[in-house]
């Protein structure tokens, strides 16, 4: 079954393949060290760092699962992550990639991935939360097996735009709008974790997580923060210093094309499974105003 989902036509096979090596390519030549660039936040035991620094697992068993977090605080940039997730049964186990901030008041950039039984396809979550408030939800399958190699998932985070990527292919794009929230003023750091969330994973907590599959191993590598460094109440570009002002940041000014848009476009009208812009059963008083209002 999961053969004939990921089933691909040769057009969408090659554009896929071609984005993921120029992805590769990329992120290779710039990827960072993970015994530099991140702390182990939640089980210690259970999150290996290989290949001096170039790789990294995390681990889920009947007793917990783990997590790491980055270094840096940022302030806007591009994050990019190589991730191959848990492999086989992994019905009730979550993958989350992120940016958070702290506090009551938190902002959020959600990737979430949510695992299903052997041949099902995983469901990718993504979340925008601005100021403790989310709601924001679109999820989607994706048009490959993510168990079966590495595959790189970004977050662009600028000033006037959050845009999700899979491969370099757009998937989402959350604008800034007048009057309306946008994670903006507050610094956040990366986390990745691995955990049981069988009550709701895996179609609505239907589907609990099979201990016998246990552990559950996810895998990183090529991790990338092209980003603004908050640190001691500034951000790193606000220098002066042409290396690290926003000058030398691209993705600031980036912007998707019409080619991007096709894609995204490509992405939404096949493997986007649920959209909260759509769902007027659940917000039965009104969809958020980001969803009608003219862009």
């Amino acid at each position: 079954m999961a053969a004939s989902f990921y089933a691909l036509s040769s057009r969408a096979t090659t554009w896929m393949l071609l984005s993921t090596l120029a992805s590769s390519f990329l992120m290779a030549a710039s990827a960072g060290n993970f015994y530099n660039d991140v702390d182990i936040i939640w089980g210690q035991e259970k999150v290996k760092i290989l290949n001096n620094g170039n790789d990294l697992t995390l681990n889920l068993d009947k007793s917990g699962g783990s997590g790491f977090q980055s270094k840096n605080e940022y302030q806007f940039g591009k994050i990019d992550m190589q991730i191959k997730l848990v492999p086989g049964n992994s019905a009730g186990t979550v993958t989350a990639y992120y940016l958070s901030s702290k506090g009551e008041k938190w902002d959020e950039i959600d990737f979430e991935f949510l695992g299903n039984v052997s041949g099902e396809p995983y469901t990718l979550h993504t979340n925008v939360i601005c100021q403790g408030q989310g709601a924001r939800e679109q999820q989607f399958h994706l048009w490959f097996d993510p168990t079966v190699d590495f595959h790189t998932y970004s977050i662009l985070w600028s000033p006037e735009r959050i845009i999700f990527y899979v491969d370099d292919i757009p998937i989402r794009e959350f604008e800034k709008m007048e009057n309306l929230p946008f994670p903006e003023n507050q610094a956040m750091r990366i986390y990745s974790t691995l955990w049981n969330a069988d009550d709701w994973a895996t179609q609505g907590g239907r589907v609990k997580t099979d201990w016998s599959y246990a552990p559950f191993t996810a895998s990183y590598r090529n991790f990338n923060a092209d980003a603004c460094v908050w640190s001691s109440g500034a951000s790193s570009c606000n220098s002066n210093d042409p290396s690290t002002g926003w000058s030398s940041k691209p993705w600031v000014w980036q912007r998707l094309d019409d080619g991007k848009r096709g894609q995204m476009k490509w992405v939404q009208d096949n493997y986007m499974i649920y959209d909260y812009c759509k769902d007027n059963k659940r917000f039965s008083q009104g969809l958020a105003p980001e969803c009608t209002r003219a862009k």
